[in-house]
């Protein structure tokens, strides 16, 4: 008998997928896998602003609303009414003002409640920590609920701390009456609530930070501030201004604080951008200029964006 010849699958080499498929393939998989995220994104928050960008080149009032017809096309009437208008750019400077003011309050106490993290024992780590997080947890609503307490004419607790150290008569003291003295508490409570998220993101950087780098500056002599200065600081620059630039992107946006603090009825004094936007299209009806204003702001924001997204992909490079 002749002798069985060996099997196909023993001399025949296994079929290989052509380099290039392989290539296209694995730089094709990230984009797959954040497709459904991007298309998420498109619909959640693409689709409103494009309708809000036609609204603002439209004459939408009541009449179309309640009809539900379309609204006449009024071109860049809108936006040129609105960027003529002397009030507009006095809000726009008070938005940028505030958004600055804010943010570097809170990169500043944020630094400094993160440097105190990494100084104390662990046990008060843990409890400053779980203090932070609450803080960070608790809603806008209950936040400027108590502030208003903290700050009201009659029965504030700031009133009476002050009257008491100060010996001067503060009862029945209206802060909101002077703009400059409103914007202080509003400017408390933002801050308040921005703190930890900065405090707990620095202190994760500075966890990172070598020990024997900063040993070895000691050993050469530098303590306290230059040590710092010229050492620490400069390991967690990168993150510092990621977190400074997001910080006025939110700030920037300011509302809820400013809407709850007033009591849904904010003075022309206290507006800004966001509130501006809604009570002209809410209050006053005038849904096509609030669109416009909103959209100006959007584009305002777009510059911190791009401050943003800069250091995140310079952070990637160096890394």
């Amino acid at each position: 008998m002749r002798p069985a010849e060996p099997a196909a699958s023993l001399t025949t080499p296994p079929t290989r997928r052509p380099r290039g498929r392989r290539r296209i393939a694995r730089r094709a998989t990230p984009y797959l896998l954040i497709a459904p995220t991007i298309a998420t994104l498109l619909l959640v928050l693409g689709y409103p602003l494009f309708d809000m960008v036609v609204l603002s080149f439209q004459d939408m009032t009541r009449k179309e609303l309640f009809a539900g017809t379309s609204p006449p096309w009024a071109g860049v009437d809108q936006y040129r009414v609105v960027l003529s208008d002397h009030f507009f750019w006095v809000v726009v400077a008070r938005t940028v003002a505030f958004a600055v003011v804010c943010a570097a309050l809170t990169m500043l106490c944020g630094l400094g409640f993160a440097l105190l993290l990494r100084e104390v024992s662990p046990w008060v780590r843990g409890v400053m920590i779980g203090v932070l997080v609450a803080v960070w947890a608790m809603p806008f609503m209950v936040a400027a609920s108590v502030f208003r307490w903290l700050s009201d004419a009659d029965y504030g607790v700031i009133n009476w701390l002050l009257g008491r150290f100060t010996g001067s008569d503060f009862q029945g003291h209206n802060w909101f009456a002077n703009p400059w003295e409103g914007f202080a508490v509003i400017v408390a409570v933002v801050v308040w609530g921005a703190i930890p998220f900065v405090a707990i993101t620095l202190h994760a950087a500075l966890t990172q930070v070598p020990a024997e780098l900063e040993e070895a500056a000691r050993v050469d002599g530098a303590r306290g501030v230059t040590l710092f200065r010229h050492v620490t600081f400069p390991m967690i620059r990168p993150l510092f201004v990621v977190v400074a630039a997001l910080s006025t992107i939110w700030d920037f946006g300011a509302f809820s604080q400013i809407w709850l603090m007033r009591g849904g009825q904010p003075e022309r004094d206290y507006y800004l951008l966001g509130v501006y936007s809604f009570i002209e299209s809410f209050a006053v009806n005038r849904y096509s200029a609030g669109a416009a204003i909103a959209v100006v702001t959007v584009l305002l924001l777009l510059v911190g964006s791009a401050v943003y997204l800069r250091q995140i992909l310079r952070t990637g490079e160096i890394e």
